[in-house]
């Protein structure tokens, strides 16, 4: 039995290479992965003597040789396959461990050259695995460090590798050179600026139990890709297991989360905010947080941007909540919150780029791309369009507002005074009936003056600015751009009110 060996990546492949050797498998090496067989004392056979040609242009011809792949590819069951490749001096190869160059580490590194990157794809590497993977009724094909243990033991307990090992190594070599070429193909397509093709890759993490429904199956996947204020690298430190709309909300609150350096708590309910709020501490923060809308946050979410201190946790313990998220927690507070066995405990990074990528959407028979909506100004007075200017309070809470409004469904109407949410008006037909929903908690919590709207589109009537000018409503932070713009600013002016236009629209379907 021989067995072929060059790998990039060479963890294990000692032992591995030294398992096979001792079960009387000939072991053939190339370069590097010959070297550092050698140099562990194995006795290993050249693949230039197997070829009887020289590597050449810096190895890259080594083993793009009839003698390496018609000793893959020939059927054993084909008599007709074995007279050729006798009559041709070539000889049965029964093992291929093969992992690739390093393409996707190298594109990665800062400053990567095009010449680089190509250098770093691998050829000969691939085909070998392919042709492994074609004969899988005779081969087998490695290509993941992690499958020598199995491997061996299946050979040290039948003198081989199973068929169904054997098909299963071989998808999964083709998943491994469609994943490489994938990676060439996005990285050489963007600098050709070719964009009619998109390719994903995203490895499933976690079978859930059911989607948005019980009657709906569901997983999660995770990209290649580490990204701060992700789920997909917190730390679950108690509770069950995340359903999917826990992802979903949990996820929302981390975008919201997303916006501020002050410290900030947000409380969340069916992919919207119900209470949100900033202060000079953490214990402010959430204590405004959940004032903000004490009903709806039963059964919600909480996410915080600073350590949860044992003084939160005192009082967010005799609230039902479905899962607390924050980059840390003091180990008083922690063991507290831990006494609620089911609560969802993460602890999610927050240190790191504040900018997500692309935002990816099914629909029925495709899939819509777009920039992730990660840019959000910041409101200043010279933004203003009515004769009134803010205050140095209310540019605060417009800029407070402006933030918690783009994450709010469309149309979306948030009332803000003092850092914090008082009213929170989603997903409405009309902006009218949001601004109404938002009112309405707004006043109901008693506050009637100095509060601050903002709107995540434009306001295109005056009806909206009537509607809240008499009810304490004494700023107005927008996108503008409607055709009829002139309409509200005349009746903000008229109603003695201040309006500012950012210019920016932020609307979340």
């Amino acid at each position: 039995m021989r067995a072929l060996i060059s790998v990039s990546d060479k963890r294990g492949v000692v032992d591995f290479a030294r398992e096979l050797q001792a079960m009387g498998w000939d072991i053939i090496a190339t370069g590097g992965t010959m070297k550092a067989l050698r140099d562990a004392g194995l006795k290993i056979i050249n693949i230039s003597d197997v070829t009887g040609f020289p590597e050449i242009c810096e190895g890259r011809v080594k083993t793009l040789h009839p003698k390496v792949h018609g000793g893959l590819l020939a059927r054993r069951d084909v008599p007709e396959h074995m007279a050729e490749i006798a009559a041709n001096g070539i000889e049965t190869i029964d093992m291929v461990c093969v992992n690739l160059y390093p393409f996707e580490a190298t594109i990665a590194k800062e400053g990567v050259t095009l010449a680089d990157a190509v250098e770093n794809i691998d050829i000969g590497g691939p085909s070998m695995l392919r042709s492994a993977a074609k004969n899988f009724a005779s081969v087998t094909v490695v290509c993941d460090p992690d499958d020598y243990g199995k491997i061996i033991e299946e050979i040290r307990s039948t003198g081989d590798t199973t068929l169904e090992t054997r098909f299963k190594l071989s998808a999964k070599a083709y998943t491994h050179t469609a994943l490489y070429d994938s990676h060439i193909a996005t990285y050489m397509r963007e600098k050709a600026g070719l964009e009619e093709k998109l390719f994903l890759s995203f490895d499933r993490v976690q079978t859930l139990r059911y989607g948005e429904n019980p009657h709906q199956q569901a997983a999660l996947y995770k990209a290649p890709e580490e990204e701060s204020y992700s789920l997909l690298s917190a730390k679950q430190l108690n509770g069950k297991e995340l359903s999917y709309n826990n992802i979903q909300d949990a996820n929302a609150a981390l975008n919201i989360v997303r916006e501020f350096d002050e410290p900030f708590c947000v409380g969340l309910k069916h992919m919207n905010p119900c209470g949100a709020a900033v202060g000079a501490t953490i214990e402010e923060a959430w204590t405004k947080a959940y004032e903000a809308d004490k009903v709806s946050i039963y059964g919600g979410i909480v996410a915080m941007n600073r350590p949860l201190t044992i003084d939160v946790a005192k009082s967010m313990k005799p609230i039902f909540l479905e899962i607390v998220m924050a980059p840390a927690f003091d180990e008083d507070a922690l063991e507290l919150l831990k006494t609620k066995k089911n609560l969802r405990i993460l602890e999610v990074k927050m240190d790191g780029s504040k900018e997500a990528q692309r935002q990816y959407v099914g629909i029925n028979g495709g899939l819509l791309v777009q920039d992730a909506d990660t840019t959000t100004k910041d409101v200043t007075a010279d933004m203003t369009v009515t004769e009134k200017k803010p205050t140095e309070q209310e540019l605060k809470d417009m800029n407070f507002a402006w933030r918690i409004v783009k994450h709010v469904k469309s149309n979306a109407i948030v009332i803000v005074k003092g850092g914090m949410t008082l009213g929170v008006g989603a997903g409405q037909m009309n902006r009218v009936g949001s601004a109404d929903i938002a009112l309405e908690q707004a006043l109901a919590s008693g506050n009637t003056e100095g509060l601050v709207l903002g709107s995540d589109g434009f306001l295109p009537f005056g009806d909206t600015v009537e509607l809240v000018a008499d009810k304490g409503v004494t700023a107005i932070v927008q996108p503008g751009g409607s055709i009829r713009d002139q309409e509200s600013i005349d009746k903000a002016n008229e109603k003695g009110l201040t309006m500012l236009f950012t210019g920016m629209r932020h609307f979340k379907h």
